[in-house]
């Protein structure tokens, strides 16, 4: 396969797969090239990374697993885009999440994609940003998940003292999934837009 071709097809994956990473092994089996290829591939792509200036990423290794990161240079003009969130507002994908996470902490990124019924990584990550979420521990049992819950942050911005004054949801009626999500997002929005 053609170099640039295949570092275009790992820097897509790398891009998706996010903070998960992936190994040569995995991204040889998913391309299904060489891992040799791979190697010269991810090498030719840190390069090309680190020696233009204007770029704002590049490709980091933690315990073999390769990531796409932005470079340590563009830390102040990150911070700029965490420090202020309330220019952005919460995707319909990160209100689904964080309402979740609030009436159902702590829970996994896997129990929160089976509610879904699709992936959650970067609501969570954006919730995550916003402080309006954090790491409450892991969970028992293989690989030891990341659990969820909200922050002060979130208590401070619902006007909450704890987390005991959600408004209830709705008991004793059978719903369907897809009522159950409308009810529970409909409740959640009327909530946030209070604010």
């Amino acid at each position: 396969m053609n170099l640039n071709k295949l570092m275009s097809k790992i820097e897509a994956l790398l891009f998706v797969v996010g903070d998960d990473g992936l190994t040569i092994n995995q991204l040889s089996k998913i391309l299904e090239v060489e891992t040799m290829e791979i190697e010269a591939a991810l090498s030719e792509l840190e390069t090309n990374y680190n020696d233009n200036e204007e770029r704002g990423i590049t490709l980091k290794t933690l315990a073999g697993t390769y990531q796409i990161t932005t470079k340590p240079e563009m830390a102040e003009t990150i911070k700029k885009l965490v420090e202020n969130p309330n220019s952005h507002v919460l995707s319909t994908a990160s209100l689904e999440v964080l309402a979740i996470i609030a009436y159902k902490q702590p829970i996994t990124r896997v129990e929160i994609e089976d509610l879904r019924g699709v992936k959650s990584e970067r609501p969570i990550q954006t919730l995550i940003s916003r402080a309006l979420i954090q790491e409450v521990g892991r969970a028992d049992g293989t690989g030891r998940a990341i659990l969820y819950g909200t922050t002060k942050e979130f208590l401070n911005y619902f006007g909450l003292e704890n987390i005991k004054e959600l408004p209830p949801l709705p008991e004793g009626e059978l719903l369907d999934d897809n009522e159950e999500t409308d009810l529970f997002m409909t409740k959640f929005q009327e909530a946030f837009n209070a604010e």
